[in-house]
């Protein structure tokens, strides 16, 4: 296929063509802010691992009813929508491993920018939130902690 015969699709095709140049461009940006974005996505397997070497601060950002039904081992409640660099349970953690979680992974991200923006070295945000937790099969805690 050379560059006439597809310009000659492209005329023949003008809606596949944006389409095409419409998700490519999605691609790129969606690909460029996770690269730049100051913080890391990981895994449950890799929460694990971060968490039996120790010193990671696990903490959730559900609504209090959703972090009794369940949550991760280990991990602090906390109010999304109160929850900045200065929190108690991440004020004295600026070199520590800090892992953001929550259910769908939204308030995560938002948590995360800003302890990213604070100056904290080592922010993490759990990939697919509690759900991809439960995925994996690994066990959830009910109650307070």
């Amino acid at each position: 296929m050379n560059y006439e015969e597809l310009l000659a699709f492209a005329g023949r095709n003008p809606m596949l063509s944006a389409a095409l140049v419409g998700l490519t461009v999605a691609l790129i940006v969606t690909e460029t802010r996770r690269l730049f974005r100051g913080y890391k996505g990981i895994k449950p397997a890799e929460l694990t691992h971060l968490m039996n070497a120790g010193g990671a601060v696990v903490v959730d950002l559900s609504p209090s009813a959703d972090f009794e039904k369940g949550h991760i081992a280990g991990s602090r409640s906390a109010q999304a929508s109160a929850f900045n660099a200065e929190h108690k349970l991440v004020a004295n953690a600026k070199q520590s491993p800090v892992v953001l979680v929550c259910r769908s992974g939204n308030a995560s991200e938002t948590a995360a920018r800003t302890l990213k923006k604070a100056g904290f070295e080592k922010v993490f945000v759990l990939e697919g939130g509690i759900p991809a937790w439960q995925q994996a099969e690994l066990p959830l805690v009910k109650g307070r902690n």
